[in-house]
C-alpha cells in the first residue's frame, strides 16, 4: 500500500476512536443490554477477543494501539518512569519518549485536522487540537500550566472557559463529564478529520470499588449516554455517513485486596538505601507496574549481582502466600515484549499487586488505606483478562465478528480506513473488518 502523504482532491471519511479504559471483553455481556452499545454491536465490525500489551498498563496500551507496536519497541514500557530516588515519579507524559511514527503523526503528514483528548502520551506532540494527559508533579506548576506546555492552548482555555466548572480535580465521573462537553464541543466546532478521545471513568471506580462492583456498572451505564451523546451529535451534524467510529478497550482489570513493596526487602538485603518512602544510592530496585514489577539491576552486566537477585527471587516465590505468580529473566520479559532493560519482571498472584514504597513490605486492603480494589499490568494471556475492539461506518464491514486479535492491530487497522500506513508495525492488518475489495 503506497501511503498518501497529502490528499488530492477527497479526503478520507472521518474517525472518531472512543477508548474506554479498563472495559474488557467481559463487560459485553452488560454492554449488549445497553441501548446504544447494543446498537454499535449489532451494526459494527466487533472482536471480543482483544489481547493486550505487557505489563497491560494504560500508557504502554494507547501508545501500542497508535503505533502497532509493542511497548519493547514503541519505548513506552510502564505508566511511569524510572526514577527510584523520586517518591512520585513523572509519567511518560509526552509525545517524545514515543520511538516511530503513530497514527496521529502519519494523519497529519497526510494533511488532516487532528484532536486529541486525554489520550495518553500526546504531551507536546503536533496535533491540531490536543487537550493532553498530563498534570502538575513538581511544586512550581499548577494544572493549568502543565497543561497548557503541553497540548494547545487556545483550544484548551476555550475548553476550561466553557466546561471547566464541570472538574473536580481528576475525580470520577466529574473528569469524564468534562472529556464529554469538551468532545462535543470538538466535534461540532473544530470539525477534525481523526479524533481521539481516552475516558477514564470504569478505570478509576473498579480501582476504588472492584471490578465486579455495582459501581462500575453504573459506569458503564454513563458511557452508553455519552455514546448516545455522540451519536446524536454526529447525527445533527449530518456526517453519520462520513464517520467512522472505533470504540475499544486498552486492558481490563482484576479485583485484589493486597499490596506488596519489593523495595522494602531489597532494602533489607543491602541492596539499596532508603530515605523516607524512596530508594538511595541503589545497586537493585523495583518498579510497578501494578500486577507486574520490573527488577533493575544498576549494572545489568553484572553476574554475580544477577545470580544474587535471581536467587533471591526464586526463594521469595517458593514461600508460602508470597504473593508471587511467576518470576520471568529479562531475556524472557523482552519476548513478551516488556523493558528490554529489565533484569527480572515479576507476575503478582490474583489479588495480589505491587507498589513502589519501602517502607513496610505488605498492606492489606482496609478502609481508607489506600489499597485498590481493582488493578491491572498483568499478563494479557491471563484467563477472562481480554479486551475488545468494535468499528462502525462506512470504511467497515457491518454484522462482522473477529475471533480474536491483538491491540497492536488496532493502528494498523484504523490507518487503513484512513488512507494511511503505519510502517514497520509489529500489528497486521485484519482484512475481515474491510468490504471486500478495500
Amino acid at each position: 500500500m503506497i501511503r498518501r502523504k497529502k490528499y488530492i482532491g477527497e479526503k478520507p471519511n472521518k474517525m472518531l476512536v472512543i477508548s474506554l479504559d479498563a472495559v474488557g471483553c467481559k463487560d459485553l455481556a452488560v454492554l449488549e443490554t445497553l441501548p446504544n452499545f447494543k446498537r454499535l454491536l449489532t451494526s459494527g465490525a466487533v472482536c471480543r477477543h482483544v489481547k493486550s500489551v505487557y505489563p497491560s498498563l494504560t500508557y504502554p496500551a494507547h501508545v501500542s494501539i497508535v503505533t502497532g507496536k509493542l511497548p519493547a519497541r514503541h519505548g513506552i514500557v510502564n505508566n511511569l518512569q524510572f526514577q527510584p530516588n523520586r517518591e512520585n515519579p513523572d509519567w511518560f507524559w509526552q509525545r517524545r519518549f514515543i520511538r516511530g511514527t503513530t497514527l496521529y503523526d502519519e494523519a497529519r503528514k497526510a494533511g488532516l485536522k487532528t484532536a486529541s483528548l486525554l489520550w495518553p502520551v500526546t504531551g507536546r506532540a503536533g496535533i491540531s487540537c490536543n487537550l493532553p494527559e498530563v498534570w502538575s508533579n513538581r511544586p512550581w506548576e499548577n494544572q493549568l500550566m502543565a497543561s497548557f506546555l503541553n497540548g494547545t492552548p487556545w483550544y484548551q482555555w476555550d475548553l476550561y472557559k466553557r466546561y471547566g466548572h464541570l472538574l473536580d480535580g481528576i475525580r470520577q465521573p466529574m473528569l469524564d463529564n468534562f472529556v464529554q462537553a469538551s468532545l462535543l464541543r470538538t466535534l461540532s466546532h473544530y470539525r477534525p478529520d481523526l479524533t481521539m478521545v481516552h475516558f477514564t471513568d470504569v478505570d478509576t471506580i473498579r480501582h476504588e470499588y472492584g471490578v465486579d462492583s455495582k459501581e462500575a456498572e453504573e459506569a458503564l451505564k454513563r458511557h452508553d449516554m455519552r455514546l448516545g451523546e455522540i451519536f446524536g451529535l454526529i447525527e445533527r451534524l449530518g456526517e453519520t455517513k462520513t464517520t467512522n467510529i472505533i470504540v475499544l478497550g486498552d486492558h481490563f482489570q482484576k479485583n485484589v485486596n493486597q499490596v506488596l513493596y519489593p523495595n522494602y526487602y531489597i532494602v533489607e538485603k543491602g541492596w539499596a538505601k532508603r530515605k523516607g518512602n524512596r530508594l538511595v544510592k541503589w545497586n537493585v530496585a523495583a518498579q510497578t507496574c501494578d500486577g507486574a514489577c520490573y527488577i533493575y539491576l544498576k549494572n545489568r552486566k553484572d553476574k554475580e549481582g544477577l545470580y544474587q537477585v535471581a536467587l533471591w527471587l526464586k526463594e521469595w516465590k517458593k514461600r508460602p502466600g508470597s504473593g508471587i505468580r511467576a518470576v520471568y529473566s529479562g531475556k524472557q520479559a523482552r519476548e513478551k515484549g516488556a523493558d528490554p532493560r529489565c533484569s527480572f519482571m515479576l507476575e503478582a498472584e490474583d489479588g495480589v499487586y505491587f507498589k513502589n514504597g519501602c517502607r513496610e513490605p505488605l498492606r492489606k486492603a482496609l478502609k481508607g488505606n489506600g489499597v485498590h480494589r481493582g488493578a491491572h499490568g498483568y499478563n494479557p494471556d491471563s484467563p477472562d483478562y481480554e479486551t475488545f475492539f468494535l468499528a462502525s461506518g462506512p470504511d467497515f464491514q457491518p454484522g462482522i465478528q473477529v475471533s480474536d486479535m491483538y491491540l497492536i492491530d488496532e493502528g494498523p487497522i484504523m490507518a487503513r480506513a484512513l488512507g494511511l500506513e503505519l510502517e514497520d508495525a509489529d500489528g497486521a492488518v485484519i482484512d475481515q473488518f474491510f468490504p471486500f475489495g478495500n
